[in-house]
C-alpha cells in the first residue's frame, strides 16, 4: 500500500519545522550556445542596492532583467538537463517558478512595488549562480555549507530527485534569501514593510508547484511521484507549506540581521543562519539517501537518459 506522503515530501511529513530565526565568472558555454550573455555587467553586484534610475536594467529592476535571468537559467539548465546531472533538478524547478514569476508581473500592479521585486529576483538569481560557480569552478571554500552539500550529493548521486530538489531549495531559501532581503532593505522609503510582496510570491509558487514537478517526474526522475495518491494535490500543497515556512523564517532571520547593531552581532547572526541551513541539507540528505546496493540512481538516471528532452 502506497504512502500518502510521496518521497519528494519526505522532510515535510516526517520533521518538524521550525519556524525559530537563527541565534544571536560565468560557467563556460556550451558548444550549443550561440550567444554570449553578458551576464556580470548586467547582474546586480551582491552589494549594489536598487536605484529606478541606474541605467542599469537589473539595478532598476526593469521586466527586462527578468527576461535576462531566464535567458541565464536556460543557458545553464540545458546542459544539466541533456546530461541527466543531478543539479538539473533544482536548476529545472527554479527555472520554472521564474517563469511562472515573469507572467505574474505582466500585471504592472501584481506588486506594490514591481520594479524592486524584479531586483531582488536578479539579486537572489545571482546568490544560486555564483554559489554554483565557485564549486564547480574549484572555489569550493567560497560555498556556503548548505549549498556544498547539495553540491556533493548532486556530483556523488546520493539521494533521490527528490533530495536534490530539496536541498536545493533548503540552501537557496534558508541561506541565501536572509542576506539577500537584508541587503536589498525590508522597508519603502516611506518606510512601510515590504512583506507584504514578499508573501505574494507564495501566490506565485502555489501556481507552480504542481505542474513542476510533474514535468521533473516526467523528464528526469519519476520516483518524485511513487507514492502520490492520483487525483489528489497533497504533495505540491506539502511542497508550498514547506517552502512558505523557509521563506517566513528566512523574512524573520533577515529582521535579525538587520537589526544587529555590531559587526559581531551581525556575524553571529549570520552563523546561526549559515549553522541551521546546514543542519537542515544533513537532515534532508539523510532521508532522502540512496541505500546502495538495495537502491540507487541506476534507474533514475536510465529514465532521464530517455526523456530529457521530453516536452
Amino acid at each position: 500500500m502506497k504512502s500518502r506522503c510521496s518521497r519528494v515530501m519526505a522532510l515535510a511529513c516526517g520533521f518538524v519545522l521550525t519556524l525559530s530565526p537563527a541565534g544571536p565568472a560565468l560557467a563556460p558555454a556550451s558548444a550549443e550556445d550561440p550567444v554570449f550573455v553578458p551576464w556580470a555587467d548586467i547582474l546586480p553586484g551582491l552589494t549594489m542596492g536598487y536605484d529606478p534610475t541606474s541605467e542599469n536594467i537589473c539595478v532598476r529592476g526593469d521586466n527586462a532583467c527578468v527576461d535576462e535571468v531566464i535567458r541565464e537559467m536556460q543557458r545553464r539548465f540545458k546542459p544539466l538537463a541533456k546530461d541527466c546531472n543531478h543539479d538539473v533538478m533544482f536548476s529545472f524547478l527554479y527555472l520554472r517558478t521564474t517563469q511562472e514569476y515573469r507572467r505574474a508581473i505582466q500585471d504592472p500592479n501584481y506588486f506594490s512595488d514591481n520594479r524592486f521585486v524584479n531586483h531582488e529576483d536578479a539579486v537572489f538569481a545571482r546568490f544560486y549562480f555564483q554559489a554554483y560557480d565557485n564549486w564547480h569552478g574549484g572555489l569550493r571554500e567560497q560555498v556556503p555549507p548548505a549549498w556544498r552539500i547539495a553540491f556533493s550529493a548532486a556530483d556523488n548521486k546520493s539521494v533521490s530527485g527528490s533530495g536534490n530538489l530539496l536541498l536545493g531549495m533548503n540552501a537557496h531559501i534558508n541561506r541565501d534569501l536572509p542576506f539577500v532581503l537584508a541587503g536589498i532593505g525590508m522597508t519603502k522609503p516611506d518606510g512601510t514593510s515590504r512583506k507584504p510582496d514578499h508573501n505574494k510570491v507564495n501566490r506565485i509558487l502555489n501556481s507552480v508547484a504542481g505542474p513542476a514537478l510533474a514535468e521533473a517526474a516526467r523528464r528526469f526522475d519519476p520516483s518524485i511521484n511513487d507514492s502520490s495518491v492520483d487525483g489528489t494535490t497533497l504533495d505540491e500543497t506539502a511542497l508550498l507549506q514547506l517552502v512558505v515556512a523557509w521563506r517566513e523564517k528566512a523574512w524573520r532571520n533577515a529582521e535579525l540581521l538587520v537589526a544587529a547593531t555590531t559587526a559581531e552581532q551581525r556575524a553571529q547572526v549570520a552563523q546561526g543562519i549559515e549553522d541551521a541551513a546546514a543542519a537542515e541539507a544533513e537532515a534532508i540528505r539523510a532521508s532522502n539517501a540512496y541505500a546502495p546496493p538495495l537502491s540507487s540512481s541506476a534507474e533514475r538516471d536510465a529514465w532521464c537518459a530517455l526523456h530529457w528532452g521530453d516536452a
